[in-house]
């Protein structure tokens, strides 16, 4: 079995035209494939920059307005903030990325490009055995929490692996008890092999 899982943080700029900040806006779905994808509101956000008013050129910090000046402080701080979530769960991460983490732009009043959304893809198959698929999993977990402001979906990859931590306690537990059931075996079929008279001797010391 192989999981998938999509980690996607989504600042939504959506909304700025109308109620001058930004927000979180992340919904949670999951395909047929067992894939935990996050619906990106902010997925349109370069298409919307591309059909801005062409009279809007890049302006110089002197030559924005107080409204511009604004938004281009919200958008540096969801620049710094995404940039800073998709690092902590790339470092926690290491070992088990699919890749580096990817970013949705937004172009900014002074013509520059700004990360609103950011994902780290993580692909995880079991491991060679069930200590090792727990060892996978809890490290699942802990990237997906280790931002300092998890998101829905790293709540939801987070609860995901926590299933597959469970899981992998179960197939540990169940091998353990398989050896003991083994062990008691061999040590009943050694007894039952000796001669019934050493099964039956006594030992007297005088």
């Amino acid at each position: 079995m192989q999981v998938s899982s999509n980690w996607l943080t989504t600042y939504s700029n959506s909304n700025w035209r109308e109620n001058n900040f930004l927000q979180s806006n992340t919904s949670i779905s999951q395909n047929d494939n067992n894939t935990l994808v996050a619906d990106n509101s902010s997925k349109t956000s370069n298409n919307s920059t591309e059909n801005r008013d062409d009279n809007t050129k890049p302006k110089s910090i002197n030559e924005l307005d107080s409204e511009e000046k604004t938004l281009l402080a919200q958008l540096q701080a969801s620049d710094s903030k995404v940039r800073a979530h998709e690092s902590a769960h790339l470092s926690a991460a290491a070992g088990i990325a699919a890749g580096g983490a990817s970013f949705t732009y937004e172009r900014g009043p002074d013509g520059r490009m700004y990360a609103v959304a950011g994902e780290v893809p993580i692909s995880i198959s079991e491991g060679k055995d069930p200590q090792d698929t727990l060892e996978k999993m809890r490290q699942v977990e802990a990237a997906a929490m280790a931002p300092a402001d998890p998101s829905p979906q790293d709540h939801a990859v987070a609860a995901s692996a926590r299933s597959g931590e469970l899981k992998a306690l179960m197939d540990l537990q169940k091998e353990k008890s398989e050896i003991q059931r083994e062990e008691g075996l061999k040590q009943y079929s050694s007894t039952a092999l000796q001669p019934i008279e050493q099964r039956n001797s006594l030992s007297i010391t005088a």
